[in-house]
């Protein structure tokens, strides 16, 4: 695991600090995972130390209180400096701690926060500006693998109702990629990519960016690789009380985004989803209800 931070710090003041404050240091360097999502009080109890013990120790370490000190190992979690198995080990010190159903009530609190911050005025002006841009491209070349493959995807999926306008990027024996040498300036690569960002998705995206390009970036940061290289980023949030990063606000995206495209297509993109059903309806692709029976 990445050290997490203060480690230097408190290695550093160790030897100089009370025995009660030195066993609260120990706590912080033994179980960062912990510091990043526990309460401050059950931090304490777990350490066998007073609550203002922490606050003492944090103070020490030149924090107004304990939050802020909670708050720089929070964020260090979020962007994957604490690694996928320290928060595995403190997703479990928490669901431990509250149980099963109030992990669970965790989680789709902080989905709902996060699809509800979408909303937001900048976040819709973002929004809107994106799907202009996309609208606007000759072809959409959307790349997103490992856990921003299903968003790239399902948007891609949707976007074929319209026609051929947007072409997945997939790894598919070593060649599915490749197909971006066929982009140019009249085209957009959607690239899609959250901490801990795939080296590939960003290696591409600067090599299209490079060759005139434009990128559109779905991503977590205004300082992640990828907003970077981007002619225009969407920024969603990640952070999760689960040991993975949270990818349902990027899939709403992909869906909102998909939508507003189709909606700018007028009565072409009609005729293109007219036509799409038409075929899927011959093959006999879904199971519908017999006609002139009513859902239940």
């Amino acid at each position: 695991m990445i050290r997490a931070p203060l480690t230097d710090a408190i290695i550093e003041a160790f030897d100089t600090l009370p025995s009660q404050l030195q066993d609260a240091a120990r706590y912080l360097l033994d179980n960062p995972e912990d510091v990043a999502l526990l309460s401050m009080r059950e931090q304490a109890r777990r350490a066998g130390l007073q609550p203002w013990t922490m606050v003492r120790l944090a103070k020490r370490l030149g924090f107004d209180g304990y939050e802020p000190l909670r708050s720089l190992y929070a964020n260090a979690m979020r962007q994957g400096e604490l690694g996928f198995a320290g928060k595995a080990g403190a997703q479990l010190a928490r669901q431990s701690e509250v149980g099963d159903r109030a992990l669970a009530a965790e989680m789709i609190k902080s989905l709902s926060a996060q699809i509800a911050e979408l909303g937001q005025s900048d976040r819709l002006d973002t929004l809107a500006a994106a799907a202009e841009r996309l609208h606007a491209a000759r072809r959409i070349f959307c790349l997103g693998l490992r856990s921003s493959h299903p968003v790239v995807a399902h948007f891609a999926y949707v976007m074929s109702f319209l026609g051929e306008k947007a072409m997945m990027l997939d790894c598919a024996s070593g060649t599915g990629t490749d197909a971006i040498r066929l982009a140019t300036a009249e085209d957009i690569l959607l690239a899609v990519s959250v901490a801990p960002y795939t080296r590939l998705t960003v290696d591409l995206a600067r090599r299209a960016a490079a060759n005139g390009v434009p990128v559109v970036a779905l991503t977590d940061s205004a300082v992640s690789p990828l907003a970077g290289l981007a002619a225009l980023s969407v920024l969603v949030p990640t952070e999760s009380p689960s040991f993975f990063h949270a990818m349902s606000p990027a899939f709403v995206v992909g869906e909102i985004l998909a939508a507003l495209i189709a909606g700018k297509g007028g009565e072409k993109a009609l005729a293109a989803i007219r036509r799409t059903e038409d075929q899927l309806s011959q093959f006999n692709i879904h199971i519908l209800p017999p006609r002139g029976r009513r859902k239940a």
